[in-house]
């Protein structure tokens, strides 16, 4: 007997190309996997699933793709028969996608550093919350790229982790800083088995359920953590990784360094954080111009 999910899987074949119907497959299992009874639901409870990825930090153009694919679902079993009607039909977002740097919220390489100080869990979550961390002040990964690291991209004998390609971002290798080796050690080798009680999984970073921590999982623990940690500044992995960017230009490295350190497909996308430090100064000397 045909399952649900393979008649979706076949449907979703059909009317789109082979990536996006996998995108698409994907971002189905995970609404249904949160919303069992989402088959059935209403607009105001669809739109109630798009307000709580708003709230976890999910940036615009993220949460049109999976709005996309929540649409496909519903056409889906409208035009087979499962429901008369499609709840999301004729509904669009309306939210400006931006790419801007908020200058407000950036932090500087002590602040940065400050984040690996913060004592909330110990036992097995610890070692994993200070290697997802320290990914995140030293290499300025997305999480789009934490979320696709294998065990076997970690190379603790030359100190490099693989970081493959995702998206608009370029695959490359990067070193670990000596302490972070410390805190994959003790993480790969004895608390990451103890989080997976007996399973097996080749992704890096374990979570609930002893299975692969998601992307969105992580970004929700990163601002539950770090919430009014920095006065009067945001804390989430979009800021970090802007923050480390920013600040390697503002000592100077090359720009062509950091584009390859970054993991950006074009110097257009570096470019833009190397003018953020011109408006910065601009603000400043307004701040303090003597006509104000």
């Amino acid at each position: 007997m045909i399952t649900l999910k393979e008649e979706l899987k076949s449907y979703l074949e059909s009317k789109y190309r082979p990536k996006t119907a996998i995108m698409y497959l994907y971002e189905i299992e995970t609404y249904l996997s949160n919303h069992p009874g989402a088959g059935s639901y209403k607009q105001p409870e669809v739109l109630q699933y798009i307000g709580a990825l708003r709230e976890a930090g999910k940036s615009p153009r993220t949460i049109n793709r999976i709005l996309a694919a929540i649409k496909s679902f519903y056409k889906y079993l409208s035009i087979s028969g499962k429901r008369k009607d499609n709840p999301v039909r004729f509904l669009l977002l309306k939210h400006k996608i931006s790419r801007d740097i908020q200058l407000q919220d950036l932090l500087d390489e002590e602040e940065l550093a400050s984040l690996l100080e913060k004592k909330i869990r110990f036992g097995v979550l610890r070692s994993r919350n200070l290697v997802i961390v320290s990914l995140l002040i030293y290499q300025g990964l997305r999480i789009s790229e934490l979320d696709n690291i294998f065990l076997k991209d970690i190379n603790l004998e030359n100190g490099k982790i693989k970081i493959r390609k995702v998206g608009k971002n370029n695959k490359r290798d990067l070193y670990l800083k000596e302490n972070q080796i410390l805190f994959f050690k003790k993480y790969i080798t004895e608390d990451r088995t103890k989080l997976l009680k007996g399973r097996e999984s080749s992704y890096l970073l374990i979570g609930a359920r002893s299975m692969k921590m998601k992307g969105e999982d992580i970004t929700k623990d990163i601002m539950r953590k770090y919430r009014d940690y920095v006065p009067e500044k945001k804390v989430n992995p979009k800021i970090i990784r802007q923050s480390v960017i920013t600040n390697l230009l503002k000592k100077g490295k090359d720009i062509r360094l950091v584009q390859v350190f970054a993991g950006h497909r074009y110097p257009d996308s570096t470019e833009r954080y190397k003018q953020s430090n011109v408006d910065e100064l601009q603000r400043e000397i307004e701040k303090y111009h003597p006509l104000r």
